[in-house]
């Protein structure tokens, strides 16, 4: 299909909303005007009373492929994040193998071609020894380096200090960065272990994974890309202390960014009594205090994206005891929805959502030609019904884990239609049969 009209919209995008039609043709936004109903066109969709935003940019999955599939691959868990706005990817390194060379890194873009139902990018994984393959990367294809300063997969804790110092002085991207301070978590562990013997209750996660964990390896990242000059990321945010490092500002505009995860900004501390090990992440879902403090730097953009940490497991799994139930939480389906609530609740607006989900990515990770609804650039595009409520169905989950943590929740808003690259992944139910995701591009 070469020409997809859609007319009616309420069209969010640089700071706007504002009724108009749009023309797609090959895959990309060819004209926008206040009256396109007479286009030619193959397909009209009439988004009269609904909102089109630009798809979600993902920056933060862990999409397991290769090694880890039993939990989740390119193909299924792209789909789920179709189905749920997701228009693009950036996916981390910590599979298995670990994506430390730049060989795995292009068997990865290998196994993503075809496969992916949202357009692409991957991460090159530091560790103590590989600088060399950091220094040879291809800047064309690759969206950035991902650091792990605290506990991670395999090799990939990144701890001697000549090794961070030559990362953050010789890496040629964007070093986003997973902080938390290894010794501190162990000594909190050690201390609970103590108390609790082995039957630690997950209520301590946040305790033990705590927020001075936190500040002292965040701070320690911003004071090596202050001294390097280097582009930093920090990677979801989770307490009100790390806020203190921050600027506000356009990202665009920034040496140092930040994120924060859906899962921080949806649920408390308080949660762990209901869903226990379920929403057991690293770093820890914490009080209210921070959440409301993650909120509002959200709002006042000292945190610049959004993201998800797509971390899937199985609920044989998760359903282990503390220290056997893995971290990580499968969302990507529902995460768009989930920042919807908070414009219901009065705490976003729908420019703000656009800005943090598309727009600010795009622009932390030089994005080409995506992350906007602007003419010439992709048509990568979710239709929402912002008054059409949604309930979670468990039988309607596509993460291949099988379950959500938002299961049985209702939704006020309702994901109408994505498209990826001009192409209708998901259409009010219906899924293309056709995974039309693209390698991403990036203006270096």
């Amino acid at each position: 299909m070469n020409r997809i009209l859609i007319i009616n919209a309420s069209v969010v995008t640089d700071g706007t909303v504002l009724e108009r039609d749009l023309m797609v043709q090959n895959g990309r936004i060819e004209k926008i005007g206040a009256d396109l109903s007479g286009s030619p066109a193959e397909r009209v969709i009439d988004a009269a009373g609904l909102t089109l935003f630009p798809g979600m940019i993902d920056s933060h999955v862990h999409f397991r492929e290769p090694g880890l599939t039993h939990k989740g691959c390119i193909a299924t868990e792209s789909l789920a994040a179709a189905v749920g706005g997701i228009t693009s990817f950036l996916d981390m390194p910590n599979t298995l193998p670990a994506t430390t060379t730049n060989a795995l890194l292009l068997e990865k873009h290998r196994r993503a071609a075809g496969n992916a139902f949202a357009n692409y990018g991957f991460f090159l994984g530091a560790a103590n020894d590989n600088i060399e393959e950091i220094k040879r990367i291809n800047t064309a294809i690759t969206c950035g380096i991902k650091l792990f300063m605290g506990a991670s997969t395999g090799n990939m804790l990144v701890d001697e200090p000549e090794a961070l110092t030559r990362i953050f002085s010789e890496a040629p991207l964007v070093v986003a960065a997973h902080c938390e301070d290894p010794t501190t978590i162990s000594e909190n562990a050690l201390s609970f272990k103590a108390r609790y013997g082995t039957d630690i209750p997950v209520s301590c996660h946040p305790l033990i994974r705590s927020e001075e964990a936190c500040f002292k390896s965040s701070s320690l990242a911003v004071a090596l890309a202050n001294a390097s000059g280097a582009r930093l990321h920090l990677l979801h945010l989770s307490t009100e202390k790390e806020i203190t490092l921050l600027t506000a500002g356009a990202a665009a505009e920034k040496r140092i960014t930040a994120e924060v995860c859906v899962h921080h900004l949806a649920f408390t501390a308080d949660d762990h009594a209901r869903m226990g090990t379920r929403i057991k992440c690293n770093p820890a879902i914490k009080s209210a205090r921070h959440r409301n403090a993650l909120l509002g730097a959200t709002a006042a953009h000292m945190l610049d994206t959004i993201a998800t940490d797509h971390a899937p497991h199985t609920l044989a799994e998760k359903d282990a005891d503390y220290f056997h139930a893995p971290s990580g939480i499968p969302l990507v389906q529902h995460a768009f929805q989930s920042v919807l609530e908070h414009y219901h609740a009065g705490r976003f607006s729908l420019p703000l959502i656009a800005e943090k989900t598309a727009h600010g990515p795009a622009a932390c990770f030089r994005i080409r030609d995506r992350g906007h609804i602007r003419e010439g650039y992709w048509a990568d595009l979710v239709l929402v019904d912002l008054a059409r409520p949604y309930v979670v169905d468990a039988h309607e989950i596509r993460h291949r884990c099988g379950w959500s943590p938002f299961s049985g929740h209702t939704f006020r808003s309702t994901i109408i239609a994505t498209l990826v690259s001009g192409h209708p992944v998901y259409d009010d139910g219906d899924l293309s049969p056709v995974a039309p995701g693209r390698p991403l591009e990036f203006d270096r």
